[in-house]
């Protein structure tokens, strides 16, 4: 298991089984990508990708007449566009909008900051400011990222939010020993209590626990983030 695969493919395989969309899959080795892969499906060797149209073939024999799409922001709005009905994302041009701007803030304030704080790069008080601005644009009496809707916007940031779950559980990082736990504390208080409403919402979706395995994102995390401060 790569963090690429169990970050980015997993919002892909969450908008599929949130649409019912009919799939096939094929996980990629990334330390030991088969030829084909780079050769005729990605040359930059990244995942996700969606393959789509030409004739139907097995996964591992992608046909030269599909398009392959790459990045899972491109791939989670291609998929929204493909089954309108689905709700992933909104008619309405507004909520359309406020969609992909709840998925751009999460990529500049989350994303990096959630990750570097894992890496023991990031400050702990920057990482708060960025789970408050995501906060901040969640909508009194809204289950979701916007409005009562199950949107790519959620599908997005779940990832991210896993991560969180196992930081703050299990104090996995190379950051000082007990600041996962602290971060867990300081996020349970009243001041983040809209936050981890959503947070928890989001993880308890059917969609989330069929398609996430947190077992092993635990052992690849207790093996990736090693060089912990005393």
């Amino acid at each position: 298991m790569s963090e690429q695969l169990t970050l980015y493919l997993n919002k892909v395989l969450l908008a599929l089984v949130e649409a019912n969309i009919p799939y096939k899959s094929y996980q990629v080795d990334l330390l030991n990508k088969p030829e084909w892969f780079t050769s005729k499906v990605n040359p930059a060797g990244k995942v996700p990708v969606v393959t789509y149209g030409g004739p139907s073939v097995e996964p591992d024999d992608p046909s030269p007449l599909s398009v392959k799409i790459t990045e899972s922001i491109v791939i989670l709005e291609f998929l929204a566009d493909l089954y309108p009905d689905s709700g992933l994302l909104p008619k309405d041009p507004v909520l359309r909008a406020k969609v992909r701007f709840f998925i751009d803030a999460t990529s500049k304030h989350v994303k990096g900051k959630a990750q570097g704080f894992m890496r023991g790069s990031e400050s702990y008080d920057n990482i708060l400011k960025g789970y408050e601005f995501i906060q901040d644009l969640l909508e009194e009496g809204s289950d979701f990222a916007v409005g009562d809707h199950y949107t790519i916007a959620d599908a997005y940031i779940s990832m991210f939010l896993a991560s969180l779950k196992i930081v703050i559980e299990n104090d996995i990082g190379n950051f000082r020993v007990g600041m996962g736990y602290k971060l867990g504390e300081e996020l349970k208080g009243p001041k983040f209590a809209k936050f981890m409403t959503y947070v928890q919402r989001v993880l308890d979706r059917p969609s989330f626990k069929q398609s996430y395995d947190e077992e092993s994102t635990i052992a690849y995390f207790k093996t990736s983030y090693t060089e912990r401060v005393q």
